[in-house]
């Protein structure tokens, strides 16, 4: 009874990720949220094979990241994600492992909030903070301040993932898109698609999957 109204209360929720203004609840954290929503837009940005330009934004603990700081990584997992987002929240166990399971093998997550706090609230630094402590966040988790470089990737959705992969000095786009294929249930995942691409390279095999749909709630711009 408990999985059935976890479930239908989840697709409730991705439904409401499509209407302008609704109220959902998340089962596993009791957070009632209430959020507005812009329709989808068609990605731009990156495509595969493309050099992903660095940054330098501030994370959690005050300090500014950029990826020429990790001179050992053979790569990255970049997660455009949030602390409202249901899908989002759907996926934190799962990026916490991979990070866990790929940052000693050399692809650590790096974790970036796109959405602009006055459009929600919700996403605000401090609270980025908070829910992290919350979640046991093992990543850098960073704010895009100014907005600038979310749309260079061409992120579209929370959680909208990039691999890169370090080659002569630059960092390639190796696969964009979602997780894995279910976003409602961890166990119920057959395909994982993060795992999958980081495997490949790890094995400098191509990646087979290189681009998947992004499943997840619109990134959130001041108007």
């Amino acid at each position: 009874m408990k999985n059935f109204l976890a479930l239908a209360l989840f697709a409730a929720a991705f439904i409401s990720c499509k209407k302008e203004t609704t109220t959902t609840t998340d089962v596993a954290n009791n957070d009632t949220i209430t959020k507005t929503e812009e329709p989808a837009t068609a990605r731009t940005g990156y495509n595969i094979g493309d050099e992903a330009t660095d940054f330098s934004l501030k994370g959690i603990d005050d300090k500014m990241y950029s990826l020429s700081q990790f001179s050992d990584a053979k790569g990255f997992i970049v997660i455009f994600t949030c602390n409202h987002c249901p899908y989002a929240k759907a996926y934190e166990e799962r990026i916490v492992a991979l990070d866990v399971k790929y940052k000693s093998l050399g692809y650590p997550v790096i974790a970036i909030n796109p959405n602009d706090p006055a459009a929600q609230p919700e996403d605000s630094f401090d609270l980025m903070k908070t829910r992290a402590k919350e979640k046991g966040f093992t990543f850098p988790y960073l704010m895009d301040e100014g907005q600038k470089i979310y749309p260079q990737y061409g992120a579209t959705k929370t959680p909208h993932v990039y691999i890169l992969q370090k080659e002569n000095g630059k960092n390639i786009v190796k696969y964009i898109g979602a997780i894995d294929n279910n976003h409602e249930n961890a166990n119920d995942v057959t395909e994982k698609y993060v795992e999958a691409a980081v495997d490949a390279l790890l094995k400098n095999e191509p990646v087979k999957q290189t681009e998947t749909v992004a499943i997840g709630c619109t990134i959130k711009v001041k108007k």
